[in-house]
Formats: C-alpha cells, structure tokens, sequence
C-alpha cells in the first residue's frame, strides 16, 4: 500500500516542523507540504494533491473552516481532519457541517497529538 500523502496547515512554523518530523517517523505516511495559512494551502493542494489535509481551525487571513469548505467543494477533494486546541461541541459540529472528514482536539501543540489514530482510519 502506497503511505497516505498529507498537508500539514497551521500557522506555528513550529508546529509545522514538529508535526512533519514526528509523522514522517510512520512508513506509511509522506508529507507533501505545509502551509501557514488557509490560502496557502488552497495553493498547495491544487499543486501536490494531497490525500489528506491536516487543517488548524485558527489562521491569519483565510482561517481553517473557509478553506475546508472551498476545498470540500473541488470534486477531487482531500480528506481534511481538524487538528485544533478547540473542543467545544460547536466547533465539531462546525466541522461536519463543512464537510471535514475528522476532528482532533490537541491537549498542546506538540508532535505526539498529531492523532495518528485518525489518521489510520483514514488510510484504511
């Protein structure tokens, strides 16, 4: 099976760099790309067709739930799970309402809360 291809978008250059590292770790998973913002990774999934977008609720500029639902609307759309500190339940239902494919909350922004469980499910 051929690892699932993801975008990593979040504006934490930081947490960009982190996450890439830890996931890149998995056999089963190749990064594409990462972008700080909404916009960027409109830009960087017409260019490198993801499989999977890793999505921040929280941007300057075009915030997370705007480019999922520009994105959701492309027939050829990515997967997109939301890795975000926000729980509350209007957050979630937010991100089904838009389409979004899944909904990590992370306890820190930290590597290990990339949720590769999600990620897996996706995969299969």
């Amino acid at each position: 099976m051929s690892p699932v291809r993801i975008l990593l978008v979040d504006d934490s250059p930081e947490f960009l760099e982190s996450a890439a590292r830890f996931l890149s770790a998995d056999p089963q998973i190749e990064i594409v790309g990462c972008a700080l913002s909404g916009a960027e990774a409109m830009a960087q999934v017409a260019r490198v067709h993801p499989d999977l977008v890793l999505m921040d609720w929280r941007m300057p500029g075009m915030s997370g739930p705007e480019a999922t639902r520009h994105l959701k609307a492309r027939p050829d759309a990515p997967s997109v799970v939301f890795l975000t500190v926000y729980d509350e339940t209007e957050y979630r239902a937010a991100a089904r309402s838009m389409g979004a494919d899944g909904y990590c909350r992370q306890n820190q922004r930290s590597e290990q809360n990339c949720c590769p469980p999600s990620i897996r499910c996706l995969m299969n």
